[in-house]
């Protein structure tokens, strides 16, 4: 395609943005003591030189009731002042544009590190077990209408391009504007009036801090998909009346409310869902408010979409935040005719939303360089000037990542894979329902090792003559792991999840999964088995379903597993089985159920490395590193950064 609509600019209030592409805010927990840090310039600085129109900083918090951690920004100290400033230049050199976002989490902001209670309108938790809020007062609220003008100054100080106020997502502000979240009975609830009443106050204070020629907008939830919450007829009603009453210059609509439930699900969509599933909100938003530029975003991961977003008039501008953290040089490729060379987004979610639920630094599964812009980002690349000859054996995503970056340094590389494709688990895991898009990240790399000219042998064993024969400088071994599950009483033959993968038809009627992991390779063949017609039982000791997946994707996967008849046995484990009755013990009580009618029992989780090449190898005096599962099994997250990390660092052993 031509993307001849993506290419135009557009004007917005003031500010002319080169192209129709935009990253939103996310969080990056890249912040030291509550400022911004030289990883923020980077970070930002790589997505702006890979061509995108316009960024939008990561919600800058307002008050200290928001913070929830060290590595967020809070936008009232007048210290972060300076590090905005240093990302906007930063963005300004590579010729996009940058608009700060103003927010306050309310209820779901975590109080344990600023040693405070979280702030809401009414006392309502946003999940079963999280902290009870403060309700406000009219003091707090008047409090936090001028922390919005405070961070309005701080960001017009810092020469920011234009300012979003953020309404949506189920923090405060949409708290408040609500019904689900807000059951005051004082002027600050009740009728819609009412309860849009404090956003209201808050964009007229953030205009008059920002003066009137400024580029002022607001981000809000066109549908919070929330019993009880606000759908798109309601919002489209409610963003005419705020445009009415302040001038705005630019609506950005997103979806969902910060929620224990399938609404905080749509909020980060994963794999499970199609492409693009929510474009019906900005687009409707859009015919409320066809003065102003509207923003769409949600699961917009490809530039045919894009293209198409813009084209059909749905909305003005596209986010299209997951694939540029995938690949910050998207844009730029597709201009220079090289959309082959495309990192996609695979929606898995493991290393953006993931990391920050952990809170710890984003980063990404395809694309490692992320948050490490500094050391590893796309100006850092540079051909060796001894180049090395690298084996690396194994072609799962480790040994993938692996080849690919020690091939982009410049070294002679060869892969060598048993198996007849390339992949490893990777690919066997794309085979299931709803992980399809994890065979992108195989086909991304695989591309990639033929461009880079890698030399590729499938169907060959490795053996160490071999290896001493063919004279390698440097060897990577991603031999990645081999199932080893214990054996239960009773029970003849324990399956592996990969086998189970490759060969479903082999399976009977009733199938127990024994997950001592918490993670993915439980949940996928539970959901694609039951899709299948049959009967599966979940049992594992750990006190919850798939613990190990990040909450935005969990809650999405319970309704899945819900419809699908699933049934789970949390804080169980198999005893014994006699004929095909399983005997599970509760690992707190001891006491003793039955799971009848099981035809069939596989184990997750229950792994052991493989690396019986590395000490013969390092014993022959050859240059080993070991890498992905060969050296701990874990996820494809951690396999192909530890691959990436090895390619980089390859030394040849004569320097």
């Amino acid at each position: 395609m031509s993307f001849a609509h993506l290419w135009q600019p557009l004007r917005i209030g003031g500010v002319e943005v080169r192209n129709r592409v935009f990253v939103s805010g996310h969080t990056t927990n890249f912040g030291s003591n509550n400022l911004p840090t030289e990883r923020h310039v980077a970070y930002h600085r790589e997505r702006a030189r890979g061509g995108v129109g316009l960024i939008f900083t990561e919600a800058i918090r307002v008050h200290p009731t928001t913070l929830g951690r060290s590595s967020t920004i809070a936008g009232y100290l007048p210290e972060s002042v300076p590090g905005f400033n240093r990302i906007v230049e930063a963005v300004h050199a590579e010729g996009a544009r940058i608009f700060a976002q103003l927010e306050h989490s309310g209820r779901s902001a975590v109080g344990l590190y600023a040693r405070t209670a979280p702030w809401a309108p009414s006392p309502i938790p946003w999940a079963t077990g999280a902290a009870i809020p403060h309700v406000m007062t009219r003091d707090d609220i008047a409090e936090i209408v001028q922390a919005f003008r405070l961070g309005a100054c701080h960001a017009r100080e810092a020469g920011f391009d234009g300012l979003e106020v953020h309404l949506g997502h189920g923090h405060l502000l949409n708290q408040f504007l609500s019904p689900a979240s807000n059951t005051r009975v004082d002027e600050y609830g009740g009728s819609e009036e009412n309860r849009l009443r404090l956003s209201l106050e808050v964009v007229r204070a953030v205009r008059e801090q920002l003066g009137q020629d400024a580029t002022l907008g607001i981000r809000i939830s066109g549908d919070e998909f929330l019993a009880g919450g606000l759908d798109v007829e309601d919002m489209a009603r409610i963003t005419r009346t705020i445009v009415d009453a302040v001038p705005l210059q630019f609506v950005n609509v997103s979806h969902s409310h910060y929620h224990a439930s399938f609404s905080l699900a749509t909020q980060m969509a994963d794999m499970s869902f199609p492409s693009a599933p929510f474009l019906h909100v900005p687009h409707r938003i859009k015919q409320a408010v066809p003065e102003l530029p509207v923003f769409a975003i949600g699961r917009i991961d490809s530039l045919d979409i894009a293209e198409r977003v813009i084209a059909d008039g749905i909305a003005d501008m596209v986010g299209m935040t997951r694939a540029h953290i995938a690949d910050p040089q998207i844009l730029r490729k597709a201009r220079e005719d090289r959309a082959a060379e495309i990192r996609p987004c695979v929606a898995c979610n493991q290393g953006c939303i993931g990391m920050v639920e952990l809170n710890l630094p984003i980063t990404c599964l395809v694309n490692p360089e992320v948050g490490r812009e500094i050391e590893w980002g796309s100006e850092t690349w540079t051909h060796t000037t001894k180049p090395a000859r690298v084996l690396v054996v194994g072609g799962g995503p480790a040994g993938l990542a692996a080849a690919r970056a020690a091939a982009r340094c410049g070294h002679s590389v060869e892969l060598w894979e048993q198996a007849s494709e390339l992949g490893g688990q990777l690919r066997l895991a794309a085979r299931l329902r709803n992980r399809e898009r994890l065979g992108l990240a195989v086909a991304y790399f695989s591309g990639e090792l033929a461009r880079l000219g890698v030399t590729v042998r499938c169907r060959t064993s490795t053996n160490l003559d071999l290896i001493r024969a063919a004279d390698f400088d440097h060897v990577i071994v991603a031999t990645g792991s081999q199932a080893r599950p214990q054996s239960i009483a009773g029970v003849d033959r324990v399956v592996s999840v990969v086998e189970a993968t490759e060969h479903p038809e082999g399976l009977g009627a009733h199938v127990a999964i024994k997950d001592v992991e918490g993670g993915w390779p439980a949940a996928a063949l539970a959901e694609h088995l039951a899709a299948l017609g049959r009967r599966v039982s979940v049992v594992t000791p750990l006190g919850g379903v798939s613990p190990g997946i990040t909450l935005y994707s969990r809650l999405a996967l319970l309704e899945r597993l819900r419809e699908l008849g699933v049934q789970v046995h949390p804080l169980r484990r198999i005893a014994r089985a006699e004929r095909n009755t399983l005997f599970l013990v509760d690992v707190i009580t001891g006491a003793e159920e039955r799971l009848g009618e099981v035809t069939d029992v596989v184990s997750a989780g229950e792994l052991v490395s493989d690396a019986s090449l590395a000490d013969p190898l390092r014993a022959r005096g050859v240059g080993v590193e070991v890498v992905g599962d060969a050296f701990a099994p874990r996820s494809a997250l951690d396999a192909i950064f530890e691959g990436y990390r090895a390619g980089r660092r390859v030394i040849p052993s004569n320097q």
